[in-house]
């Protein structure tokens, strides 16, 4: 990270209304959908099978093989999956699958909250070469400029607390976008904004409450040899999703000896 004022800040991007600014070199982008399908074929040619659209009914993790009941979306039917070991990374519902276990003590089991995040693109090309951040409000990161792939801006997240899934993008909510972005991009024109897409944060800390860091329960924690419990992993955890394999790893290895 270096230290930058807002002369050489401005340098960098003279649409930037700034002060002091941290610029990180370092950092890049990647396609999301590209990565977890790489990371899909990676685990398949190690001999892993993939099956989606099946949902975790119930499952016992007392024993030394932890069985989950499993059912198919499509046709209803339901059936036992057995493993020595379990790791539940399931996101928004990571808290409702770690409930669902008997042998796993409750009292371990985060209450889950839904912090979703709207993004507005940009219309025409941007005049920004870097992602840029403004400083983090409560719940977020702030309303802060990102680049895809194809060098398009969006703006977002915000923050709305909402208790179950729904994406829909109002394009109202436009409104509070142009002050949060203008205290930056003091030069963005009205009416540069489109609705983009929606995302639901999984966090376990709600409104009001200190933000809360990643949860990796292993058997040190809960007691259970062979399960490892993620809650909430948010956007950062797509960042440093390698890592949290290895930690992962680790808590396995660690609940064998």
């Amino acid at each position: 990270m270096v230290w930058l004022d807002a002369q050489a800040a401005k340098a960098l991007e003279p649409e930037l209304r700034v002060y002091a600014a941290l610029h990180s070199p370092s950092t890049g982008i990647v396609d999301s959908h590209s990565l977890m399908l790489a990371y899909q074929a990676d685990a398949e040619r190690h001999g892993a099978t993939v099956a989606l659209n099946a949902s975790v009914v119930s499952a016992d993790v007392s024993g030394k093989e932890k069985v989950l009941r499993v059912r198919d979306a499509a046709s209803g039917e339901e059936s036992d999956v057995r493993a020595r070991e379990v790791v539940n990374a399931a996101g928004l519902h990571a808290p409702a699958v770690a409930a669902c276990m008997a042998g796993l003590p409750q009292r371990l089991v985060p209450r889950a909250y839904f912090a979703r995040g709207h993004y507005f693109s940009l219309q025409g090309k941007t005049r920004f070469r870097h992602l840029i951040y403004p400083l983090p409000e409560h719940g977020g990161l702030g309303v802060h400029l990102t680049l895809d792939m194809a060098g398009a801006a969006k703006f977002g997240p915000d923050v709305e607390w909402v208790e179950g899934e729904r994406y829909a993008v109002d394009p109202a909510r436009a409104d509070t976008f142009y002050p949060a972005i203008r205290t930056y991009f003091p030069g963005l024109p009205d009416g540069a904004l489109a609705p983009a897409y929606s995302g639901i944060r999984p966090k376990v800390s709600g409104p009001g409450q200190p933000s809360a860091d990643f949860i990796v329960q292993g058997a040190a924690d809960h007691g259970v040899p062979g399960l490892v419990n993620l809650f909430g992993i948010e956007s950062p955890g797509l960042t440093s999703s390698l890592a949290l394999a290895d930690l992962v790893v680790a808590r396995l290895v660690d609940s064998k000896l």
